[in-house]
């Protein structure tokens, strides 16, 4: 942070006067607020002219790569399409239900150029799934693929992208609709929160969230051009703002999707990928697999990996195997956006960190219990404030009420602390927290004791229903192929690192650990297979 004011402490980024976190980044400059400006024409204006000759966009599996002028030809005569041959307008919702392609991001930039709300959708829900979806939103237009069509209501009327129409549209040459004012504050998004810890809600995003994040990313950008793997899936938070922030920034961005490790390690190889998104998953699988010792991945440099905890060991034995590459870990969530990222290898050694907070944003530490705000080192649920925070969640007045407190900071979920550097560390999720008579216990840091013991390839903490104590935290443990570690093994193990209420009192062991796409552990699933007996089917 360069000259802070007196009261912030430049090291922790604490204000002992507002007892506020602030960010140990430079300030990034932003667009005045009161200017019309969609991220459209923000991400536009940041490419050079002329425009870049390296394509902007490849597809991995079909090897159809997109230059930009062609890019923003296509957006240009596409929104124009959109506009007059659709009536698609500002304010007016579109939902897409399509896999990663290339078609997927000149859409989200045509449709953000006219004032549409782009409202992306996992096309692996299930009809009834997709209908919750759709009744929570309301489009009133629906894009999708021959193949996803089925799963949408039968009164929907959708425009399918592998369409001669679609493809009509795209090479119409037709210029630019008139422009369309839209204000920063306006919707651009809408993105649905994981449903994995409760009921699933729509959150609306401004353009001035995407803005935001782009600028950050911009403001740090290397010099030399970047290529970058996108394995995030651009419906989900991460690949939707990797998409948009790789084509503003002048990155050739190669869309892999769903696909075998090997296949992904080929096109890291083939393409020259210098970075790329992963999933800790990924990244364990990158370490242990033999097969990512054929390829050459020595262009590589960096892997942005979040959305779930990437444990120390994992990251250890990725960096054995690949020790020129950068894990730059992140925390963010669907609501409040980027919230804390790596930058640079000091940063990326401190392992079980999510980083320090984003450029622009301001944080709080609050004991959820009493209110009380809290300090450095001090455990508490984390509230953040930021230009990328969501407007507020669709047709949900009394989630929103929940969310935010009356000066609109926005109360994650998540139990964290800062320490002595600045850096973030998320502990667990508030309503995961097992209750052990009048103690909070939190799974993920069983879960973190657990993985330390080699004979464990992987574990997961659930609570499990008791009697006399309320709660007990069970284990679910993978072990190492041929190991005979047994209950009480486990047991005892960690008994030896923690406090006595935090001892692991039950413990199954499991073929595998039942994951979201991002790595998130589905304790309810585990939760619901302990109290079944069905334990044998993971």
């Amino acid at each position: 942070m360069a000259n802070p004011p007196p009261s912030i402490d430049p090291r922790t980024g604490y204000c002992h006067e507002t007892k506020t976190f602030h960010s140990l980044r430079p300030p990034v400059p932003l667009p005045p607020v009161s200017l019309p400006l969609s991220f459209t024409a923000y991400a536009f204006s940041l490419l050079p002219s002329p425009l870049p000759s390296h394509p902007a966009l490849i597809d991995a599996s079909t090897a159809v790569s997109l230059s930009y002028p062609d890019l923003v030809s296509k957006v240009h005569s596409l929104a124009s399409s959109l506009h007059s041959h659709l009536g698609i307008s500002k304010g007016h919702v579109a939902f897409i239900l399509c896999p990663s392609s290339l078609e997927i991001p000149i859409l989200y930039l045509a449709l953000l150029s006219i004032g549409a709300v782009v409202t992306p959708a996992n096309p692996v829900a299930t009809p009834s799934e997709l209908s919750r979806l759709i009744d929570l939103v309301d489009p009133a237009f629906f894009f999708t693929t021959s193949s996803s069509s089925s799963k949408l209501p039968r009164r929907v009327t959708p425009v399918l992208i592998d369409s001669p129409l679609f493809r009509s549209f795209l090479e119409s040459g037709s210029p630019s609709p008139d422009p369309i004012e839209i204000c920063q504050s306006d919707p651009a998004a809408i993105q649905f929160s994981s449903g994995t810890t409760g009921r699933i809600k729509a959150a609306a995003l401004p353009h001035r969230s995407f803005i935001a994040m782009t600028a950050g990313f911009f403001a740090l950008r290397p010099s030399e051009m970047e290529t970058t793997l996108l394995i995030a899936p651009m419906f989900h938070s991460l690949g939707f703002f990797f998409a948009l922030k790789g084509m503003a920034l002048g990155e050739t961005t190669v869309v892999v999707g769903s696909a075998p490790l090997a296949k992904m390690m080929a096109v890291a190889e083939k393409y020259k990928a210098t970075q790329m998104t992963a999933a800790p998953p990924l990244l364990v699988a990158m370490a242990q697999s033999k097969e990512t010792v054929r390829f050459d991945l020595s262009a590589l440099r960096r892997v942005f990996t979040g959305g779930a905890p990437l444990a120390t060991e994992a990251a250890e034995r990725f960096l054995a195997r690949f020790p020129r590459v950068e894990i730059l870990q992140g925390y963010g969530s669907t609501e409040a956006g980027g919230i804390s990222r790596m930058i640079g290898q000091m940063e990326c050694s401190c392992r079980r960190s999510v980083g320090r907070l984003t450029e622009n944003v301001e944080a709080k530490i609050v004991d959820h219990v009493t209110g009380k705000v809290l300090s450095v080192g001090q455990q508490g649920e984390l509230w953040v404030m930021g230009p990328a925070t969501m407007l507020g969640y669709v047709g949900d007045p009394e989630a929103n009420a929940l969310a935010f407190d009356s000066e609109g900071w926005l109360k994650t979920g998540d139990l964290c602390y800062f320490d002595e550097d600045g850096f973030l560390f998320i502990v667990d999720r508030l309503k995961e927290m097992i209750k052990y008579k009048a103690y909070q216990v939190p799974p993920a840091e069983l879960e973190h004791v657990l993985q330390s013991q080699p004979e464990i390839i992987d574990a997961a903490v659930v609570p499990y229903p008791h009697e006399e104590a309320g709660q007990i935290p069970m284990a679910f443990v993978v072990r190492q192929p041929g190991s005979n570690l047994t209950e009480l093994d486990v047991m005892e193990f960690v008994a030896k690192q923690v406090a006595p209420y935090k001892k692991i009192r039950r413990v199954a062991f499991v073929k595998t650990i039942p994951k979201s796409a991002a790595g998130k552990i589905l304790r309810r699933e585990l939760v619901s297979h302990a109290l079944c007996g069905s334990i044998s089917r993971l």
